[in-house]
């Protein structure tokens, strides 16, 4: 079929694009789903292993009761019920990063089902995503694939297995089709995976880093003639692991499935590799139904039945959740809704309430975060969490600009410098010569020079016009590098002059 793209535009006002999202979060447990062994991060390769990791035969699973309290403790906070009983299933297909050939999982008795979540659009939009179901299940391994251009299985000389991942705890969270989003998809798709990002932090399950891979989506996209018309066959592009990605990914697909319905052909059901590099998708494999994984009860393990008392304990020790933060932030900052919705989409809310705690006053953090920073961030195509300075800095820097030792022009000098690596604000000052001077005998010296080339304006100051008082404090700071106390200019200034 035509690999030329219809535009994006154009696709979303022929067909109706429907979208389904399928995250998996690893629960931050200290040991794996069924055995002991340490779930770290960062271990040398398989070293954080057990016999029942590596799925050797004798081994017995155990379930974790931590990840079962995580796992209802996500499943409350998206307004699901929780199953009054519910099993494991072995998931049965061969892959070298399944040491057991298997993975257990949930399958028809998940531990919770029939939730939803509201997330909110960049424009303040309220959109509902329903949600089927979020079961648990155990990670794989990490296969690394050595040799060849793509860095995967294709074209590799050889592949390594490396199973320290493997029997990580899992929650699997599964939206039923999103309909009704027509060309903000893309855009619900992306704030649907971090509203839920936001939500595992906010309940302590997870560290939800994505570059770690701690949340993984699998992005499901499917086109129909018109809203009534039946579903289209869906493509699945997996392992999407970046908020930016999911939204890019949808839109491809939305192209990509559009140009080949135009060309008379038909979309495969199948799950697609998503290249960061040049925002695309790649066929993978046919996508496998359930009755092709063989699913059976999981016959090592007792079915898991939660006491309703201990259900209702923790959904009463839930923490505040992410969009009711939000409005209690909005109101102790006193942020316009416009202002804290530019907060939210920028990822900004922790970073400015990081700065507000370590001293800075509300505007003065959301000034840094959203001006010079969010520039900086665009400039080097990086999240803004991801700039190398902290909110104690950004407040330390703040806190020089209010005891009056830099300027504001000055402290954006500093700024360069903390992201440039040459250490604290206040390091920085000190290196670069930085602080204001405030000291009458230079300023005075600065302001004479001034005056003696341009002695008209002291005339014009004298007879009671004020406005060159600007051309010669500029003067000043041109000759201090911008280091003067323009106050302090201005009131020697007139006292030299009228004095």
């Amino acid at each position: 079929m035509s690999a030329e793209l219809v535009d994006y535009d154009e696709a979303v006002t022929r067909f109706d694009p429907v979208i389904g999202i399928e995250v998996h979060v690893e629960l931050g447990t200290r040991t794996k789903m069924f055995d002991a062994a340490p779930a770290g991060f960062g271990e040398e390769p398989n070293t954080s292993v057990t016999p029942v990791s590596l799925g050797l035969p004798g081994s017995l699973p155990v379930v974790n009761g931590t990840a079962v309290e995580y796992a209802i403790r996500i499943g409350l906070a998206l307004n699901c019920s929780i199953a009054e009983t519910c099993r494991f299933a072995r998931k049965n297909y061969f892959y070298p990063d399944v040491p057991k050939n298997f993975q257990t999982s949930q399958y028809d008795e998940p531990i919770a089902f029939d939730g939803h979540v509201d997330v909110e659009l960049e424009d303040g939009t309220v959109f509902r995503v329903e949600i089927e179901r979020a079961h648990m299940e155990e990670d794989a391994g990490k296969n690394t694939h050595v040799g060849g251009s793509t860095g995967r299985i294709h074209g590799a000389e050889y592949s390594l297995v490396d199973y320290n991942r493997a029997g990580i705890p899992l929650v699997e969270i599964v939206t039923r089709p999103i309909t009704g989003a027509g060309e903000r998809a893309p855009e619900v798709a992306r704030a649907y995976v971090q509203t839920l990002r936001d939500l595992f932090r906010a309940l302590g399950v997870s560290e939800a880093r994505m570059e770690r891979g701690n949340v993984r989506a699998d992005v499901n996209v499917s086109l129909r003639a018109t809203p009534d018309s039946p579903l289209g066959t869906r493509t699945e592009t997996k392992n999407v692991n970046s908020f930016r990605s999911v939204e890019r990914a949808v839109r491809h697909e939305i192209s990509r499935q559009a140009a080949v319905l135009d060309a008379g052909g038909s979309i495969v059901q199948e799950t697609r590799h998503w290249h960061e590099d040049t925002g695309t998708t790649t066929s993978g494999r046919v996508k496998s139904d359930a009755e092709d994984y063989r699913y059976f009860p999981e016959p090592d393990l007792v079915p898991i039945a939660p006491d309703r008392a201990w259900v209702e304990e923790i959904r009463a020790g839930l923490p505040e959740l992410p969009a009711a933060r939000r409005r209690r932030l909005q109101g102790e900052w006193g942020y316009a809704d416009a202002e804290m919705r530019d907060v939210v989409n920028a990822g900004a809310v922790e970073l400015i309430e990081s700065t507000v705690a370590a001293g800075a006053a509300p505007a003065a953090a959301r000034k840094w975060w959203m001006g010079e920073l969010a520039r900086t961030a665009k400039e080097r195509d990086v999240e803004l969490g991801d700039l190398p300075i902290t909110p104690a800095q950004i407040a330390a820097l703040q806190g020089l600009v209010d005891a009056g030792r830099i300027n504001d022009k000055l402290a954006r000098q500093v700024l360069e410098g903390v992201l440039a690596g040459e250490g604290d604000p206040e390091a920085v000052v000190v290196a670069r010569g930085l602080e204001v001077v405030s000291d009458d005998g230079p300023l005075l010296e600065a302001i004479d020079a001034a005056l003696a080339a341009q002695p008209d304006i002291a005339d014009k100051i004298r007879s009671g016009n004020l406005g060159p008082v600007g051309a010669i404090i500029g003067a000043v700071m041109k000759a201090t590098r911008g280091q003067a106390d323009a106050g302090r200019v201005r009131e020697l200034l007139l006292e030299r002059v009228q004095g």
